[in-house]
């Protein structure tokens, strides 16, 4: 797997830069959500758009490195592509701005993840009870 790292250059204001938020990219946080929520809902993003984009600033990039990795392991995602930077935030007390490093991991759909889709429950327990009320039904006579 080909693993492509880019290095942006500074920017002075960082307020200037708008990115349009895609519709198959998470951004993980180290404080907000237990590590199997991302991975299941990594999963739900790569059934629905074939491939998610796993992204995280400073600290969280162990999160989302422990996520990739977990779906790669089990087969579920391939990785596509790793790009890592640094992007400059404004710190809110003192009013300056602090680089932080940035991760964004690609990951596309496996076969694996396509013949997992839910079964639906209802069908194969109506099945069960409807098996077992004509054995019953044959017992009786």
């Amino acid at each position: 797997m080909e693993t492509m790292i880019v290095a942006e250059p500074a920017v002075k204001d960082p307020g200037t830069i708008r990115v349009a938020q895609k519709k198959n990219r998470i951004q993980v946080s180290t404080n907000k959500k237990p590590l199997y929520f991302y991975v299941n809902l990594a999963k739900r993003y790569m059934q629905n758009y074939n491939e998610v984009e796993l992204s995280a600033l400073g600290m969280a990039i162990g999160t989302v490195v422990t996520v990739a990795e977990i779906l790669k392991n089990n087969g579920l995602a391939t990785e596509k592509k790793i790009l890592t930077s640094t992007v400059g935030t404004t710190d809110g007390n003192k009013g300056r701005t602090v680089r932080k490093a940035k991760i964004e991991i690609l990951l596309g759909k496996t076969e694996n993840l396509k013949e997992r889709k839910p079964a639906d429950s209802t069908d194969s327990n109506k099945e069960d009870e409807s098996a077992e009320s004509a054995e019953s039904a044959e017992s009786a006579d």
